[in-house]
């Protein structure tokens, strides 16, 4: 029986490019190639789409081709530059290994359904609100989902101070992971914040600080056929909770450990992991996303934020949390790509 024809693309240009690499890395290792021939497409942070031999920590530097992936739905695939002119390879599926602006906002989405080929993940509509907190925020809540009281902050507008009760976090609204994120306890510190946030997005979130522990859960499924992991519990060393090192984003975080299960009674457990169904079909999710809240003293579980390219690294939380519930990131990826090709989970 024929391999299916699995493109991976990976990198991008966001500030996540090395943290991508790395995820991709981990997807090579635990993909089926009995069952999938993979395409490993690398894109440069500076945007120049690569078909490589795979994602290596060096992989720009080995045998890499010039390659687009072809819009024309008759090509089905990548268009690959080789001796001056370009061959087609017709590809089954895509598997994203993006994290990011560009890579989880919509517009790679938008792409491959110019492109006609089936691929793992949200759509264009989802991953673009899920991206943009403040929007996420405004359909969460008309579906009776807990948020943080927020604002938002655009091109070169102003907010007072003095209107604002803190701590408060401050944050691109349309950036991932804690890039560009600062948290902010006196009103005269509230510019530089924004500022930063700037560095990364013209659209900047202040958003009151929740009381009480992160938490997070692993879903995979469409609709009301979902599978969901096992809840963590970020445990801080000091500050607040930074997913990557800034400098180093690839080394993973230097002030928290991922608690999986979450030390957390069985009773929250299952509150969590309904609220975190709850915002996935919301927001309209499919194929996976990792959802991350707060759990408040009270029981109350507030909506923190939605990943829907979530990392798959070897200290990331989405495949740690479903290995806890039984499931290896190798079967993961099988379950993503029969979801992308027949809707259904198997």
């Amino acid at each position: 029986m024929a391999r299916l024809k699995v493109g991976i693309v990976f990198g991008g240009s966001s500030e996540e490019h090395a943290v991508s690499v790395k995820s991709a890395q981990e997807v090579a290792r635990n993909l089926d190639t009995e069952k999938y021939q993979p395409f490993f497409v690398g894109i440069t942070k500076d945007g120049a789409w690569r078909l490589c031999d795979g994602p290596g920590p060096d992989w720009e530097n080995g045998d890499c081709r010039p390659v687009v992936l072809s819009p024309d739905r008759s090509v089905h695939g990548l268009l690959v530059l080789e001796q001056g002119r370009y061959r087609s390879v017709r590809l089954d599926v895509v598997l994203p290994v993006l994290h990011g602006t560009l890579g989880e906002d919509g517009a790679t989405q938008g792409l491959l359904e110019l492109s006609g080929i089936p691929y793992v993940g949200c759509d264009v509509q989802s991953s673009a609100l899920c991206m943009d907190k403040s929007l996420a925020y405004v359909v969460a809540r008309s579906a009776g989902i807990a948020t943080p009281d927020f604002w938002t902050v655009t091109g070169d507008e102003t907010i007072d101070p003095g209107r604002l009760t803190y701590p408060v976090f401050v944050k691109p609204a349309r950036s991932g992971s804690s890039f560009g994120v600062s948290k902010v306890c006196r009103p005269e510190d509230l510019a530089t914040a924004v500022e930063s946030a700037r560095r990364y997005d013209t659209k900047v979130l202040i958003e009151a600080a929740v009381v009480g522990s992160e938490v997070g859960c692993a879903i995979l499924g469409n609709d009301l056929d979902l599978i969901v992991g096992e809840v963590d519990r970020i445990a801080l060393s000091h500050g607040f909770f930074r997913i990557h090192q800034e400098e180093q984003p690839e080394n993973g975080s230097e002030n928290s450990t991922p608690v999986v299960p979450a030390d957390i009674p069985t009773e929250k457990r299952s509150l969590v992991q309904e609220t975190a169904k709850a915002v996935y079909r919301a927001l309209g999710c499919r194929g996976l996303s990792r959802v991350d809240m707060f759990l408040k003293e009270d029981g109350e579980v507030v909506l923190n934020e939605v990943n829907t390219l979530p990392g798959m690294t070897s200290y990331s939380r989405y495949p740690r949390m479903m290995a806890a519930a039984g499931l290896p990131l190798s079967e993961v990826i099988d379950r993503t790509l029969s979801l992308a090709l027949t809707g259904k989970l198997r």
